[in-house]
């Protein structure tokens, strides 16, 4: 006799309606459910997951691929899966390392139906690849895409970008050097449009040897100052961060140096995170926690089959001590 018909004879009633209580059916009384439910109990039973899934038709599991975790990303992160959880639904992280084959682990669990969506913060493979398992369920990334079939909460960053720009310009400094983020990405193409236009708009010499890209960490930032104020003649005296942690290794790196901030040297960091706050560094903020929000409300309402309700999101500029 299967748990099932065990259950049911206990309690006097068909297989069907216990069936129903562990898919928390609402066409169950509720006298009924909870003397189904104490017999479980009693007898400690624990459903089992793959057949509850198999049953439903998911897994009430969507997996997270990013290609590893840190400062930036935890809200995000933490944000994401608080939403699930609210949801019933559970996360799966997938941490690739860099490694395009361990990446795809993520999809092909999707294709094999081990998680019903996939949410993707960072990844490596080629987008129209990525693009292609679309078919076994949703995606969504909070990383811009070019692909119209993954949809994408990233926000413009040109936008939040100009706003430190701007910033900086108004409070008089016109050297501006730039530590870019990733060459490739279409977040980095946007904050280097934002400074082309507002160096014509305000007539800035550029110099290119003063916005690097591929600088993300607090030790690449430290490194960028050293180098930066080595420079023969002109050197900047505004720098633009990929993000606050960057903000935060040229702080530091211009302290050592006894470079003054922001007298001699200004700091406008991106995201606003708690490092940011903590260290007194002006910021971008950017709405992280909401973006990972927006996210999930697309996955839910493409695995209900509802329309999405999204929240309406905007940049803001956070000015604290370093400029």
């Amino acid at each position: 006799m299967s748990n099932l018909d065990h259950i049911a004879k206990l309690s006097g009633f068909s297989k069907a309606t216990v069936s129903r209580v562990l898919n928390h059916s609402p066409h169950v009384s509720e006298a009924t459910r909870n003397k189904i439910m104490a017999i479980m109990d009693e007898l400690d039973y624990v459903p089992n997951g793959n057949a509850i899934s198999l049953s439903k038709g998911q897994t009430e599991q969507i997996g997270m691929v990013t290609e590893g975790i840190n400062e930036v990303m935890l809200p995000f992160l933490n944000s994401f899966v608080e939403a699930a959880s609210r949801h019933g639904y559970q996360t799966i992280i997938y941490t690739s390392g860099g490694d395009p084959a361990k990446e795809l682990q993520a999809f092909e669990d999707m294709r094999r139906k081990r998680v019903d969506a996939l949410v993707i913060t960072t990844c490596v493979n080629d987008q129209n690849l990525l693009g292609s398992f679309c078919k076994y369920g949703p995606i969504v990334s909070w990383q811009r895409m070019e692909l119209p079939q993954i949809q994408s909460v990233a926000m413009d960053q040109y936008g939040g970008y100009m706003l430190g720009l701007e910033h900086v310009i108004a409070r008089g400094y016109t050297r501006i050097a730039n530590a870019f983020g990733r060459p490739t990405s279409i977040n980095t193409s946007g904050r280097n449009q934002a400074f082309q236009d507002i160096a014509r708009k305000y007539g800035l010499n550029v110099n290119p040897d003063w916005s690097p890209a591929g600088i993300h960490s607090i030790r690449q930032g430290e490194q960028l100052v050293r180098e930066l104020m080595q420079c023969a003649g002109d050197r900047p005296n505004a720098i633009l961060c990929a993000n606050d942690l960057v903000a935060a290794g040229v702080l530091n790196e211009a302290r050592r140096l006894q470079v003054k901030v922001p007298e001699e040297l200004a700091i406008v960091g991106f995201d606003n995170t708690e490092l940011a706050h903590t260290l007194g560094i002006t910021s971008i903020n950017n709405p992280i926690a909401a973006q990972a929000e927006n996210a999930f409300r697309l996955i839910l309402s493409r695995l209900k089959g509802t329309e999405a309700e999204q929240q309406q999101l905007e940049f803001g500029l956070v000015q604290r001590a370093t400029t």
